[in-house]
């Protein structure tokens, strides 16, 4: 039996439709939301996170061994959430996999934000700070269309992504920072996209940032991006090292 519904009205997606490939071997018969670290999975960290915050209603998307994450979290009744899934049948990259699982994401109104992750980073982010820009997206008195989460730039992307003047994210500047693939996403951010067809989130970004409709915010707490053994070993040794 699922979870109910709480009077929370946002949603959250957690992106897992990725092959992994930096990951093999490990990923040639595990998908990589599933590759554990400190005794978790990685996926499983962000439907703990997520449930803290208050998002119960949650939906994930796959492609690449998509039934082993469905037969490993179910419904996500022990998780305290309810999951739904958007099963791709072709990799839709992250722009097309959110506007294919939108429906699912949004309102009848077309216009509630909803959450996005990914699936395999691990955060330490309390998701309920992220309410106030949620809000903001949903009243949109600023025209905006998405809200990042920016980080300090790590060593394997020194080169980071975008500026952070204020709460408005640009393409150009001093200080760069990364994304951490924690976004807010209004719905009519992905109105130019046909369900079913492979799109970036990059492109999109950039143009809406040229039009200055993407706020942002910095988060200096812990963050990792899982993508090489190395460092999903590291990231193991380190949340061991913690329940010790």
């Amino acid at each position: 039996m699922a979870i109910p519904s709480n009077n929370f009205p946002y949603k959250a997606m957690i992106l897992a439709a990725g092959r992994g490939e930096r990951m093999r071997p490990l990923t040639d018969s595990l998908p990589k939301p599933l590759l554990k670290a400190g005794g978790c999975a990685l996926i499983e960290y962000q439907l703990k996170n997520l449930a803290r915050a208050g998002f119960i209603d949650i939906v994930i998307n796959h492609a690449y061994l998509g039934e082993v994450i469905e037969n490993a979290l179910g419904n996500g009744e022990r998780y305290g959430v309810n999951i739904q899934y958007s099963p791709e049948k072709v990799v839709l990259e992250t722009a097309g996999g959110i506007a294919n699982a939108l429906p699912l994401l949004t309102d009848q109104s077309g216009n509630l934000p909803f959450l996005v992750v990914n699936a395999d980073i691990y955060c330490d982010m309390d998701y309920a700070s992220l309410l106030p820009a949620m809000r903001a997206l949903r009243l949109n008195t600023h025209q905006r269309l998405a809200h990042l989460v920016l980080i300090d730039n790590p060593l394997h992307h020194a080169e980071g992504d975008f500026v952070l003047r204020g709460d408005q994210v640009q393409l150009t500047g001093d200080n760069r920072l990364t994304f951490s693939g924690i976004g807010i996403y209004h719905p009519q951010f992905f109105n130019e996209i046909k369900p079913g067809l492979p799109v970036k989130l990059a492109p999109l970004l950039q143009q809406a940032m040229q039009a200055g409709k993407v706020s942002g915010e910095y988060f200096s707490g812990q963050w990792v991006d899982v993508g090489t053994p190395e460092r999903l070993e590291l990231l193991d040794k380190q949340l061991k090292s913690q329940l010790e």
